[in-house]
């Protein structure tokens, strides 16, 4: 596993939401701006393009010691080397996931539910991405959303770090903190932005107040 990864803020890529941008030029910003780990996260794109997509990422993230993930594929994760890989409840078995990436990769595994959380306490998981905190437009067909009270559960439920995602924002990041998630995971939020770098300063400000100034 990395040395103690910084989970704070998380930009979960989506290429559709970049405004018409290069998603390379957005994620640049955004790392700029304070992002502490990029999940590349494509649903429709070919193999061949993921991992030129994938090898892209990963030059533009190593000079700022920025992790890549990659969402789901482990094939792709090991052929651009990237840190890790996230996977949902229906993905590759987490057992797999780590079998295949090894015992220094980073491997995150989304939780929908209380079950889920207890589940993945017996899991070789580094952390849980918990979500949806509220609705969120980026994947409708979601389950319920947690919600502030939610996080709050679910964070007395588990020892790993937890990042919380599904439509967080500077509107409410410092109260999803204030639940004790370690960071929050976050797509629109600096994909659509229309300055990215500024847009993850001030969320940065918001999930890591002790650094600024």
């Amino acid at each position: 596993m990395l040395m103690q990864p910084d989970y704070s803020l998380y930009l979960v890529t989506d290429r559709a939401l970049c405004l018409g941008r290069s998603l390379l030029d957005v994620v640049a910003a955004a790392v700029r701006g304070g992002v502490s780990m990029v999940q590349l996260r494509e649903k429709h794109c070919d193999s061949r393009d993921f991992v030129a997509l994938a090898r892209a990422l990963k030059t533009l993230l190593a000079p700022a010691s920025v992790p890549l993930l990659i969402n789901d594929r482990v094939d792709i994760a090991l052929a651009c080397g990237a840190e890790g890989v996230h996977v949902g409840q229906s993905d590759m078995a987490v057992a797999d996931v780590r079998a295949l990436m090894g015992s220094k990769a980073l491997v995150g595994l989304s939780v929908e539910n209380m079950d889920d959380i207890k589940a993945a306490e017996q899991l070789a998981v580094d952390y849980l991405g918990v979500g949806p905190v509220f609705p969120t437009a980026t994947k409708p067909d979601h389950c319920p959303p947690w919600g502030i009270e939610g996080l709050r559960k679910a964070r007395l439920a588990s020892r790993l770090p937890m990042v919380a995602i599904g439509s967080v924002n500077e509107k409410n990041a410092a109260q999803v903190m204030a639940t004790g998630m370690d960071g929050v995971a976050v797509v629109s939020a600096l994909c659509s932005a229309a300055q990215p770098e500024l847009a993850a300063r001030t969320l940065r400000a918001l999930v890591k107040p002790e650094i600024q100034g």
